[in-house]
C-alpha cells in the first residue's frame, strides 16, 4: 500500500479522508450553492460513489482530493487536492488540481491556501511539469482562486466537459494550466510556497 500524505498550511490540514467524512460531504453535495457549477445536487449513494473513487486514487497514489480541516476549527469543510481526470480532452491525460468547500467556508481563502499546498506537493515531491484546473464560465469563485494561483486561461484551451453523471449534456468549461518553472518564479517572488 502506498504512504497516505497529509498536509499542513498556516490554518489548514489537508489530511486523508475518515470514515466521518462521508456524512458533513453528502450535506455538502447536497447543497446547490455549492453544486451549481458542478452538474446539481448529489443524494447520499451519488456522494459516497465519489468518497469511494476518492480513496482507491488515495491506495493507489497517496495522494488525490484530501480531506480539509480547520485547525482548532471545523474537522471537514470539503476537500482540495490533485489527481488525473478521468475523462479524455485535448490537454490529457494530465494532473488537475482543485477544490470543494463547503458554503459556510467560502470568502475565508481556504480554496487558494490548500490549493498552492497541493501545487506545492504536485511540483516538488512528485516533480509535475504542469498542473492544470477547469471550471463552468460562469464559476468566478473559482477563477479567480485560479487566477491568485498564479494559472492562466487561454480561450483557445476551452472545452466541453463530458457529464459528470449518466444522461447528462457535455458543458462548456474554461481551462487554466500552470507549469512547475511558473509556480517556482512566483514562489520566489513570494507570490506561493515552494515546500
Amino acid at each position: 500500500m502506498t504512504e497516505l500524505v497529509r498536509l499542513e498550511t498556516e490554518r489548514l490540514i489537508l489530511r486523508p479522508w475518515r470514515e466521518e467524512d462521508r456524512a458533513p460531504f453528502a450535506a455538502l453535495n447536497a447543497d446547490p450553492r455549492v453544486t451549481g457549477h458542478l452538474g446539481g445536487v448529489l443524494d447520499r449513494a451519488g456522494s459516497d460513489a465519489i468518497v469511494d473513487r476518492v480513496l482507491e486514487g488515495f491506495a493507489e497514489h497517496g495522494h488525490g482530493p484530501w480531506a480539509l480541516e480547520v485547525k482548532g476549527g471545523p474537522a471537514f469543510i470539503g476537500f482540495c487536492g490533485i489527481w488525473g481526470p478521468r475523462f479524455t480532452a485535448h490537454f490529457t491525460p494530465c494532473t488537475e488540481v482543485g477544490w470543494r468547500l463547503a458554503h459556510a467556508a467560502w470568502g475565508k481563502g481556504y480554496a487558494t491556501e490548500s490549493a498552492e499546498a497541493a501545487l506545492a506537493y504536485g511540483f516538488g515531491p512528485l516533480g509535475l511539469e504542469e498542473i492544470v484546473a477547469y471550471t463552468a464560465p460562469d464559476n468566478l469563485r473559482s477563477r479567480r482562486a485560479m487566477e491568485r494561483l498564479g494559472m492562466s486561461h487561454d480561450p483557445a484551451d476551452d472545452f466541453e466537459r463530458p457529464p459528470l453523471t449518466e444522461g447528462a449534456a457535455a458543458r462548456p468549461h474554461v481551462l487554466y494550466r500552470l507549469r512547475r518553472e511558473e509556480w517556482r518564479a512566483r514562489s520566489l517572488r513570494g507570490g506561493g510556497q515552494e515546500r
